[in-house]
């Protein structure tokens, strides 16, 4: 439904229309009691009618404040503007916050790209700006929101793995929070449009591995750690007996064959890798 203003005069003039009319009122009343007038009367009870229907015509809007008005089952339009207003009389009127409104989604239990059972949980920051969809496009907008958030999340931590263990370059729930969080949005807005509602930010508040796979996980997550450490130490010991080797022969210190090479290159790599301290032995005689 396509929101449209409100027609509508300022209230401090309706105020001022309403003291008129009830002066026309007590005069007309006053008249019929000293004449006994017919005229009198009507004018009257007239008056008493329009004063009735001014006095329903009026309200107030607050900051950040929408009120959608309904006469007869009819849409008549919305007020946004903030103040005392005089409007069409006995319109039924629904309030709609146009304030900034964020809230936490539940824990919820879902399965990764992966298959892995997971716990998420999203913030999710959105505001109305469409009044008349939001009271009459959806039953309750706010129930609304949450509803289709829970979902929209469900459906986007099903389309990303918890973790990028074998591909550095995929999005991953865990190392790509910006990435996902902008997906989530993206999805978030194309279901609540419909409420009239738009979502400034969404994002993943609570990530963990269910109970029952998180200690198998965390022991993944470990040897992988392990593992990388591992090739840092390997590459540098490489290195480091690669310049010995070099400086050794460049230097003139010892001369090596290939089989002194071996050894030597055995030796350090032991020492250097190793996760223990090495215990250096002493050779007294010919290292054959």
């Amino acid at each position: 439904m396509k929101e449209k203003d409100m027609y509508r005069i300022n209230g401090f003039l309706g105020i001022l229309l309403f003291l008129l009319v009830g002066a026309a009122a007590v005069y007309s009343f006053r008249q019929f009691t000293l004449t006994e007038s017919p005229v009198s009367f009507i004018l009257a009870v007239i008056s008493a009618v329009v004063l009735f229907l001014l006095l329903s015509g009026f309200t107030v809007i607050q900051p950040n404040q929408a009120k959608v008005f309904t006469l007869f089952g009819r849409y008549l339009g919305v007020i946004k503007h903030e103040g005392f207003w005089l409007t069409l009389p006995l319109t039924i009127r629904k309030t709609v916050s146009l304030r900034v409104i964020n809230f936490n989604s539940d824990k919820l239990k879902v399965n990764d790209l992966e298959g892995n059972p997971i716990e998420i949980a999203a913030v999710v920051v959105y505001k109305v700006f469409d009044s008349a969809k939001a009271v009459f496009d959806v039953e309750n907008y706010k129930t609304f929101v949450h509803t289709q958030s829970e979902t929209g999340l469900r459906h986007i931590a099903s389309q990303y793995p918890y973790d990028n263990v074998n591909n550095d370059y995929e999005v991953s729930l865990r190392q790509h929070s910006d990435e996902v969080g902008d997906e989530l949005t993206k999805d978030l807005q194309k279901r609540l449009e419909l409420a009239g509602v738009e979502i400034i930010e969404a994002r993943i508040m609570h990530l963990a591995y269910s109970s029952e796979i998180a200690h198998a996980m965390l022991q993944r997550q470990q040897a992988k750690a392990v593992l990388a450490a591992r090739k840092v130490i390997v590459e540098g010991a490489v290195s480091m007996v690669k310049s010995a080797i070099d400086q050794l022969k460049d230097e003139g210190i010892v001369e090596l064959d290939e089989e002194k090479k071996a050894q030597m290159v055995n030796n350090l790599m032991v020492a250097i890798v190793s996760d223990k301290g090495s215990q250096p032995v002493i050779n007294t005689g010919s290292i054959y």
